[in-house]
């Protein structure tokens, strides 16, 4: 019995398909990823359940505002927080309102009912450092907990979001 050969069209196709398959686990790997939110620490702004889209090139810096996953010093996961400060700026929690080098942040995403009268004590963030908060303050473990993430642990930054 002879091998059975693939006609050159057929060959051809089904490298085509391998080649696909490559490049969108390729691209998922290391470009864009779709993430699945966990918990409701970014309520209202990302409900829990929800599912954004992650840049997942290692960002050499991230701008303040911005979304981005990072590696909870926990337990390594990647948690979804809002960036609020970048190194060299100084921030300070005062009755619940974010103070980024002594200028009251407008953040109309934070529901101010639920947040308390707390206060935490300045932070200069450091060299390669950014300060994260979730905007559902009340029930977010962030920067107030863990302190300044080093720029090698933001996983990436949100792409879109629903």
């Amino acid at each position: 019995m002879g091998r059975r050969q693939l006609s050159r069209p057929a060959a051809l196709a089904i490298i085509s398909a391998l080649l696909l398959v490559a490049a969108v686990v390729g691209v998922r790997a290391w470009v864009v990823e779709p993430v699945v939110v966990a918990s409701d620490s970014m309520e209202p702004t990302v409900a829990a359940g929800s599912t954004v889209l992650v840049s997942r090139w290692s960002p050499a810096s991230v701008d303040a505002g911005q979304l981005a996953v990072v590696r909870s010093p926990d337990d390594g996961r990647g948690v979804l927080k809002r960036v609020v400060a970048v190194a060299g700026q100084r921030v300070v929690v005062r009755d619940g309102v974010v103070f980024v080098d002594e200028v009251a942040l407008d953040e109309p995403y934070v529901d101010a009912r639920a947040v308390d009268g707390t206060f935490f004590r300045e932070v200069l963030v450091p060299a390669g450092h950014v300060y994260v908060l979730g905007d559902n303050r009340a029930v977010s473990v962030d920067s107030r907990d863990f302190g300044p993430v080093p720029i090698e642990d933001v996983v990436g930054t949100v792409l879109w979001m629903p």
